[in-house]
């Protein structure tokens, strides 16, 4: 019995720093003498939000709405040991905690979700093994395209996040660019003189030639979109992809901190687009073809307690027909942090899309769109603050651009209650929230 609590105890008071090191560096390797760490994120928020449709064809509640969400919130247990001089057996399982909602599959008029992200490991899940030389590890993990600038955005997982443009190559609910990669194998350097690499890479596991059907082991089209994507029932032909690539090279001294990453989509599948998978666009416009992304940024904090992020982003589809690719485009984030007396922020946001070749349904159109976010952020100590936040994203007339895209749990889409898209609208939000971390 003596026994039994002591080993309660040390994995409880692992928990706390376990929760700092999940915070601080997602893609460290765990090499410390711990046989057990219990970490938490708790964020929920009140909101308020309009989706700006004033097209008299929409239908559906169209003004402001409050909803109360649940913002990313998680519990992971991590750990390892040794097992030979120099190496160590490591592993992690992580869950998202929908705190405000129902567990169950997701669905809105922009996507169907067949996962359950309140079930075990629906999260950051590995097993591997770590020592000097870095680490390597084997399940599913937010991307070095992702993590490399995570710390760019103040406004993650609010209504503000950056992801309703950077990573974000059509709009709507999902950043295909910045996303959590399932069935993959990666590699984690250790620091080399303030340099770090990782690279990861995720078998397509796809069967069909042309990755329309679901990968191996997986309920959802590959692309983050479900399994009802456009196009003839039950195939995924609204971005489903097969193999993927993914990297990073950051360098920190001091401070400044600043990145250069890549990702590649083999074979990505927008036959959906297409007359021939019910799509607007002529067949053959669209077809299968690598997406790609890449983007540099830069984090300096100036002695004014002022911390300045800039990040520039550029997606490209090979082999579309210009007039009809709406995947390729540059893009921008810009973001200012200013530390107010000891436990106060403030935070200031500007994501920019640029214009595309072209669009499935118009050909070349202005799809352009500007999104703009504030922030005030209170902590009470290093695991507990409260925030607000406000943003506003301007889209241009053929752009459909949404608020709070892969983080906040109750996004704000351009569609009506038909799912259908009304352009040239700006869609605007408030949010008041708490975060917890243990």
């Amino acid at each position: 019995m003596n026994r039994n609590r002591c080993a309660l105890a040390c994995a409880l008071a692992f928990a706390s720093c376990g929760a700092l090191a999940q915070q601080s560096s997602p893609t460290t390797a765990v090499l410390a003498d711990t046989l057990i760490q219990l970490y938490g994120h708790l964020d929920l928020s009140i909101d308020d939000a309009t989706k700006g449709i004033k097209d008299p064809a929409a239908t559906g509640r169209l003004g402001w709405q409050p909803d109360i969400s649940s913002n990313l919130s998680y519990f992971g247990v991590r750990g390892g040991r040794d097992i030979a001089p120099g190496l160590r057996a490591v592993f992690q399982f992580e869950t998202q905690v929908d705190v405000s909602a129902t567990p169950g599959t997701g669905s809105n008029p922009a996507s169907s979700d067949a996962s359950v992200k309140g079930a075990l490991a629906s999260r950051n899940s590995y097993l591997g093994l770590a020592g000097g030389w870095g680490a390597f590890k084997v399940g599913k993990t937010d991307a070095p395209y992702k993590l490399s600038t995570a710390r760019m955005d103040p406004f993650s997982a609010t209504v503000g996040d950056y992801n309703s443009i950077m990573g974000n190559t059509g709009g709507d609910n999902r950043a295909e660019f910045d996303t959590r990669l399932s069935h993959a194998m990666w590699y984690e350097s250790p620091n080399l003189s303030g340099f770090r690499v990782n690279a990861l890479f995720a078998p397509g596991q796809n069967r069909a030639s042309d990755n329309s059907a679901v990968a191996g082991g997986e309920p959802n089209c590959t692309g983050g979109n479900g399994v009802f994507a456009a196009g003839p029932a039950g195939t995924c032909t609204d971005g489903a992809f097969g193999n993927a690539y993914s990297g990073d090279v950051s360098y920190e001294a001091g401070p400044l901190y600043a990145i250069a990453a890549y990702e590649r989509h083999v074979d990505v599948n927008r036959l959906g687009d297409e007359a021939t998978g019910g799509g607007p666009a002529p067949a053959g416009a669209v077809g299968v073809h690598n997406e790609t992304a890449m983007k540099v940024g830069v984090q300096y904090k100036l002695p004014t307690r002022t911390t300045l992020n800039a990040i520039v982003e550029r997606m490209r589809r090979e082999g579309a027909v210009d007039a009809f690719n709406e995947r390729q485009r540059n893009g921008f984030w810009l973001a200012a942090t200013q530390q107010v007396g000891e436990k106060d922020d403030i935070n200031l946001g500007w994501a920019h899309a640029g214009n595309t070749p072209g669009d499935p349904g118009t050909g070349p159109i202005d799809n352009k769109a500007n999104m703009y976010a504030i922030g005030y952020k209170h902590h009470w100590d290093r695991r507990t603050n409260w925030y607000a936040v406000y943003a506003r994203q301007v889209n241009h007339t053929g752009a459909h651009f949404d608020l709070g895209a892969s983080g906040h749990g109750i996004t704000t889409d351009g569609h009506d209650a038909a799912g259908t898209i009304f352009t040239g609208t700006t869609l605007q939000a408030v949010s008041v929230g708490m975060q917890y971390n243990f």
